[in-house]
């Protein structure tokens, strides 16, 4: 908690080095990422009941003792541990990591949580649905209201569907596998314990243990990689061209789809060319590939001739608002100012994608987020120059994708991060 406040870790990338570092494994473990994780997701609702049952608001309570208060909330109000279990150990982290006079502050504010189921606090500390929606959404699922608005915009301004994208935002996800093709296979999955997915053939669901732990994945045959994500990479791979030789990554930090990519080119006679503008994301895309070719290269400013690939697949920097429930604490650091700025960049980015794509050729536009200012905007500007391919048409087996001719995956729905693909061939 403190080093997602202090240094802007990543929770998802910490977390595994801390419990190796401190020898937590089994149900320790994950009890030790349910608290952490749960507590980032839950900031939101946690900072207005604390509000609540203080004498003073949140931002003026020492960093350290709110994350501490933070964590006692959320075991008292989402978790099956003993309330005076809850209070006595988050006191006693208090006095251990803060001290005795702030101890007694945490042990007041926890005692009055205690006194209060979290729906019987929702309805004291969420504002009116009915004079408020998108403030009363904000505070029961914990989502700042800026992406409350986006994401109610995304589904259609349903309020009841906007309510279960933002739950599912909050549940723990499962951990995806991919087996590539060619290198490994589902079945070897699930002889390492893993479940078959629903929609994606290269897709497997492990639903406890470490995914090191599988060979597969250690031994790069396999890997960790959303569902949705696997198959917005393999609708590419599934457009007919008459001519299908050389393939581009052109945003492929960090390899997930560059891994799946390459392993279909390579079973259907292609290439592929990986890059990314950052040196040490390239170097992961490196390790993600075996036939691949990997560069360091701004897809802005292109390192490659005019008309040069037969498919592009352009994973565009963004929001990242897809993916919520992997890097809980992502909504809080997001920003809709920056927004103007990301999808300049990605205007530039497809551009620069139907450049490099021939005539006959397909780019498919992807962004693991679903607001529409970086999904469909951005796609309806190039649509004088480019044919707007129907995207469910080539992934038949997965319902419920929108009504096209974009494809939009959604975690309420797909069980997925909320992956948008566009597919454009260039005339």
């Amino acid at each position: 908690m403190r080093a997602v406040d202090e240094r802007d870790a990543y929770a998802n990338l910490l977390m595994p080095t801390l419990l190796r570092q401190r020898r937590l494994t089994g149900r320790d473990a994950a009890l030790a990422t349910e608290l952490a994780y749960g507590t980032l997701r839950g900031l939101g609702t946690y900072d207005e009941i604390i509000a609540a049952c203080s004498d003073r608001p949140p931002e003026e309570v020492d960093p350290p003792l709110l994350d501490a208060v933070r964590l006692g909330v959320h075991q008292l109000l989402r978790t099956r541990i003993p309330p005076h279990a809850a209070v006595s150990a988050t006191i006693d982290l208090v006095r251990l990591r803060v001290g005795a006079g702030p101890s007694r502050y945490a042990n007041a504010v926890l005692r009055k949580v205690a006194g209060r189921t979290l729906e019987q606090w929702l309805e004291i500390v969420a504002p009116p649905r009915a004079q408020d929606p998108v403030g009363n959404l904000s505070v029961t699922y914990s989502h700042p209201r800026w992406i409350v608005s986006a994401l109610r915009d995304a589904v259609g301004g349903d309020p009841d569907e906007t309510a279960a994208l933002l739950e599912a935002d909050n549940e723990r996800p499962r951990v995806a596998l991919v087996a590539r093709p060619g290198r490994a296979t589902v079945e070897e999955l699930v002889e390492a314990g893993a479940e078959r997915a629903a929609y994606s053939p290269y897709a497997a669901y492990l639903p406890e243990g470490d995914p090191g732990a599988i060979a597969a994945v250690g031994e790069a045959r396999a890997a960790v990689q959303d569902e949705a994500s696997q198959l917005v990479a393999l609708a590419l791979t599934r457009v007919p061209l008459d001519r299908d030789a050389t393939w581009l990554d052109m945003c492929a930090g960090p390899g997930g789809k560059a891994g799946l990519l390459d392993a279909v080119a390579t079973r259907q006679g292609a290439r592929l060319l990986g890059a990314d503008v950052q040196y040490h994301r390239a170097r992961l895309v490196w390790g993600t590939t075996r036939e691949a070719r990997v560069i360091t290269a701004d897809g802005t400013r292109p390192a490659w001739r005019p008309g040069a690939f037969d498919r592009v697949m352009l994973d565009a920097p963004c929001t990242g608002l897809g993916a919520l429930r992997r890097r809980p604490e992502a909504r809080w650091r997001r920003d809709p100012r920056s927004i103007p700025e990301l999808t300049a960049l990605q205007r530039r980015l497809l551009d620069s994608a139907l450049e490099a794509v021939r005539p006959g050729g397909v780019v498919a536009y992807v962004t693991c987020s679903p607001h529409l200012a970086e999904t469909r905007a951005v796609v309806e500007d190039v649509r004088d120059r480019a044919e707007v391919l129907d995207a469910r048409a080539f992934l038949p087996e997965v319902p419920g994708l929108g009504d096209g001719p974009y494809a939009q995956f959604w975690p309420h729905r797909h069980g997925t991060d909320a992956m948008f693909l566009a597919l454009l061939r260039r005339p």
